[in-house]
């Protein structure tokens, strides 16, 4: 390849220029990015609102609650930490560098707090798929374990996005083509005299190390999140056909709670349904960010091309665009996913919470299905009465021990009917017995079929 052909498909320092967007595009992004931080504040802020009610409430446990409040905050870290930067640095002025420290903090800082994100749904989706599949290994998940994969969270986010701080800074975009001001004396590859915050060229294996182990982990947690939904789907229809058993690690089986509440299965669904839709977002709208930085990654920027480069400036807002809208949908996908969620949200925005409490609304629901039914019964119930002289012919329970000489003795109508409501024949003094097996405590009578009898009983006919 000639010098001419090489310096004319390579970047020039009139295609730098690219990086700085046209006004029409500066204005447009501004709006749409504006719109999108205004609606991941309010909706982030209004969903740890909504979750620490539900749990106050008796609603939501813990632990979820845990995790829903952590999500929330690394979303709207994300939202405050990236937009109004990239607003002004990247979109409205590329060239105006703040200094090599703050791109390597506000680079660190992003990254740590937007795998954050995909770390919560990773051990929000382990934490209910242990609750669901196994629910006995779930009782040993207390709060300070909960706690203990929060700071796991954090501390693995953290991690992941260290090798940032040696790998970017602030680079003359013209620097990784300096070399072929010597090695071609016609091209002219000389400094720009402009500075962006960027991928540094001398440490461009560690950005590569980062990216890709980055990239790794975000297929690992969509891959995983995924399967544990699964399980979750097929141990709930396996529940719903009348199965208690699910076969755990090593050989041994758990045993399945067969009957559940209507509201706690619901619940489960809820929580599956919102982790499957909560993978598909992910998936999307993390992906053209992804690309973009393999892009970045799998390149050096000495062996870009023009419509290489192009290509990578188009790609860079709507990648950015796409991935700070899946900091906004979390809430629209809580309201989604479940009812009582979208009530209380609703309930905060109209700044007028009615939601009682989770006990209240159990008793309330007792004590009007025991009123419904006592008002839907018209038959009274009486206790029998003891004036007789002996027992009736149509108690086949007892039986008679000595029919020529024995006799009941008649009970006086003064003693209290505590007493006259258990038939003991001790105390009636009488040569009959009470079958082993028949515990007789009261006799429902209806007072419209009572018929006495020739020795005075009032029988009924059961």
């Amino acid at each position: 390849m000639t010098a001419d052909t090489k310096c004319k498909d390579h970047i020039d320092h009139k295609d730098v220029l690219d990086f700085e967007a046209t006004y029409s595009v500066k204005i447009g992004l501004t709006i749409l990015y504006s719109l999108i931080l205004v609606a991941g504040i309010i909706g982030n802020s209004l969903t740890i609102k909504v979750v620490c009610i539900l749990q106050n409430k008796g609603y939501l446990l813990k632990s979820v609650t845990d995790h829903m409040i952590s999500l929330s905050c690394s979303d709207l870290l994300v939202l405050i930490l990236g937009m109004p930067v990239e607003l002004y640095s990247v979109i409205w002025d590329p060239f105006s560098s703040s200094g090599n420290i703050h791109c390597k903090v506000y680079n660190f800082l992003f990254e740590a707090c937007s795998y954050a994100t995909i770390l919560h749904v990773a051990t929000l989706s382990f934490e209910r798929y242990i609750a669901i599949c196994h629910p006995f290994k779930y009782k040993s998940f207390s709060g300070s374990r909960t706690v203990k994969l929060m700071c796991f969270v954090w501390l693995t986010s953290f991690c992941t996005a260290l090798p940032l701080l040696f790998a970017m800074g602030a680079e003359d975009p013209m620097e990784p083509f300096k070399r072929y001001s010597h090695t071609f004396p016609s091209c002219n590859r000389g400094a720009s005299n402009k500075t962006i915050c960027t991928n540094l060229t001398s440490k461009y294996t560690v950005f590569q190390l980062s990216v890709y182990s980055a990239f790794i982990m975000y297929i690992l947690i969509l891959a995983s999140v995924t399967f544990m939904c699964k399980m979750m789907s097929k141990t709930m229809i396996r529940m719903s056909s009348g199965t208690v058993s699910s076969k755990a690690n090593q050989g041994k089986h758990e045993i399945l709670p067969k009957h559940e509440s209507a509201e706690k299965k619901s619940a489960r669904k809820q929580t599956i349904v919102f982790l499957v839709l909560i993978v598909i977002t992910l998936a999307v709208c993390w992906m053209p960010l992804q690309i973009r930085r393999i892009m970045a990654a799998s390149k050096p920027k000495d062996k870009w091309t023009k419509s290489y480069f192009r290509a990578y400036i188009i790609l860079m807002p709507i990648s950015d665009t796409f991935f700070y809208l899946s900091s906004v949908i979390n809430p629209l996908l809580y309201n989604l996913s479940s009812k009582q969620f979208r009530s209380v949200f609703m309930q905060v925005l109209r700044c007028k919470v009615s939601l009682e409490h989770v006990n209240m609304r159990t008793l309330r629901k007792h004590t009007d299905s025991s009123q419904s039914s006592t008002a839907r019964s018209t038959r009274q119930l009486l206790h029998a009465s003891r004036k007789y002289t002996r027992p009736p012919k149509r108690l086949t329970s007892l039986t008679k021990r000595d029919t020529d000489s024995d006799q009941c003795q008649k009970v006086s109508p003064t003693e209290p009917d505590s007493e006259l409501t258990q038939l003991n024949p001790v105390s009636m003094n009488c040569s009959w017995k009470i079958d082993s097996d028949l515990t007789l405590q009261h006799i429902a009578i209806e007072p419209n079929r009572l018929q006495p009898n020739a020795n005075g009983l009032s029988e009924t006919a059961i």
